[in-house]
C-alpha cells in the first residue's frame, strides 16, 4: 500500500521560502508521476506542480512559475516543491500525489487521476 508523508509546511511572511517534502513508501513500481495539489478554504483543489519519474512531464500552476520549484529524489522516493516570493495568496494545505498509471500524460493535473495522497501540510503566508 502506498503511503505518502509530507513535512515542510509552516508559517512564513509575504517574500519568504519555505520547502515541502514528500516521502513515498510501498511504491510497487519504480515509474509513477507525482504531484502537488494545495486547497485554500472555500476553493477547489488546485493542481500546483507535477513531474514524471524521469523529471519529464513538467507542469507548473500559472500563479506560481518562476516562484516555485518542483523536483525529485527517486533513490530516496522523495518529492520536493520548493516555494520561493511567497504570497498571501499562497496560503493554503499541500497535498503531495502520486499515481501509477498516466497522470503525467494530461495537459493539466487534475485530482480524481491521483489515487494516492498524503495527509497534507499547511502553508500560512502573512502579510
Amino acid at each position: 500500500q502506498v503511503q505518502l508523508v509530507e513535512s515542510g509546511g509552516g508559517s512564513v511572511q509575504a517574500g519568504g521560502s519555505l520547502r515541502l517534502s514528500c516521502t513515498a513508501s510501498g511504491v510497487p513500481y519504480r515509474v509513477y508521476c507525482m504531484a502537488w495539489f494545495r486547497q485554500s478554504p472555500g476553493k477547489e483543489l488546485e493542481g500546483v506542480a507535477r513531474l514524471s519519474t524521469a523529471s519529464e512531464n513538467i507542469y507548473y500552476a500559472d500563479s506560481v512559475k518562476g516562484r516555485f520549484a518542483i523536483s525529485r529524489d527517486n533513490a530516496e522516493n522523495t518529492l520536493y516543491l520548493q516555494m520561493n516570493r511567497l504570497q498571501a495568496e499562497d496560503t493554503a494545505v499541500y497535498y503531495c500525489t502520486l499515481d501509477l498509471t498516466g497522470a503525467c500524460a494530461t495537459a493539466t493535473p487534475t485530482p480524481d487521476a491521483y489515487r494516492n495522497w498524503g495527509q497534507g501540510t499547511q502553508v500560512t503566508v502573512s502579510s
